[in-house]
Parts: structure tokens; C-alpha cells; sequence
């Protein structure tokens, strides 16, 4: 079987399902953001998957980089106040426990670079899941933190799914 077997039917089910399109980018974003789940669920390779579906599949973008973005904001948001309220226990909490090294590296990150570390670890895995929590953890002011939190999401939602969006559009080119 060629991909074109499997990319049909695929861009067919999400033509037939578009009303479902946002809630599962939200919950996508959501869960590569917040610090636990991320750990647990690695939602990348299917945020970035999600890009060509939704071009080829002729839905809106506008209302999904709005979902992706906002999944990712309120993931982020909740990290922030888990660090705000366990403090430096949350190193100690599973599965943050089985990563020793994570909260201190994004400490050291986030000490170096400030508020930019919200922007520069939105786009790194494993400071993804750390800067959040540190942020919360040192009492950054919460309006700096939601400012950068939520321009951050929008920016990194865009760099994930427009190029897909792009390519999924113009697929038919490529037969």
C-alpha cells in the first residue's frame, strides 16, 4: 500500500468529523504543555500532523491556531500555579521525580534569559515542561507571566501547524 491508501480515507474522516477539529488540537496542545502530561502524552509529531489534515481537509485554520494556542496557554498556565503551589515539592512528585536534572536546568534556564523563557522554552521539549513551573515556583508577576504565556502559544501554534496547513492545501500537486 502507497500513502496516498492511508492519506485518503485519513483527510475523509476529518472532512466528515470538522466540528471536532478545535476540541482535539486544544487537548493535543494542552497536554504537550502542561508540565505533567507532557512527560507522559508527547503530542508533537501529532500537532505537527494535524497541519496537513486540516489544509487538505478544507477546514478553517483561523479557529484551530486559536484552539492549538490556547490548549497551549492554559497548559502552561496550570504549570505555573503547580509551581506557585508546591514550590520546590513538585520535584519530588511523579513523573517529575523520574527526571532529577529537569527543574534545575530550567531554574538555570529561566534565571539566564527571564521572561524570554517563556518564549525561547515554549519551543524545547523538556524546557517546555520546566520553565512553566519555575516560573511559578520564584513568584514571577502573573500578568508578565500570561503575556508571554499566551503570545508564545500563538507564535509556537503558528510555526507547528501553518506549514502543514500550507502543504495540506496544495497536496493535490504533489499526486
Amino acid at each position: 500500500m502507497d500513502a496516498q491508501s492511508y492519506i485518503g480515507p485519513l483527510i475523509d474522516f476529518v472532512k466528515a468529523n470538522q466540528a471536532w477539529a478545535p476540541a482535539i488540537i486544544f487537548a493535543l496542545t494542552f497536554a504537550e504543555s502542561l508540565a505533567v502530561l507532557s512527560l507522559i502524552v508527547p503530542a508533537w509529531a501529532m500537532i505537527v500532523a494535524f497541519g496537513p489534515l486540516v489544509g487538505a481537509g478544507g477546514i478553517p485554520f483561523w479557529p484551530i491556531l486559536i484552539a492549538a494556542a490556547m490548549g497551549a496557554a492554559a497548559g502552561d498556565w496550570i504549570s505555573y500555579w503547580f509551581g506557585r503551589y508546591f514550590k520546590d515539592s513538585i520535584g519530588q512528585i511523579w513523573p517529575l521525580s523520574k527526571y532529577p536534572d529537569m527543574l534545575p536546568k530550567g531554574h538555570a534556564f529561566f534565571e539566564k534569559w527571564g521572561i524570554w523563557a517563556i518564549f525561547i522554552g515554549r519551543f524545547s521539549g523538556p524546557l517546555r515542561a520546566s520553565v512553566p513551573l519555575v516560573a511559578g515556583i520564584v513568584n514571577m508577576p502573573q500578568l508578565k507571566f500570561q503575556i508571554a504565556n499566551v503570545v508564545s502559544a500563538f507564535i509556537w501554534a503558528a510555526a507547528l501547524l501553518a506549514p502543514g496547513n500550507f502543504l495540506g492545501q496544495y497536496l493535490n500537486w504533489f499526486h
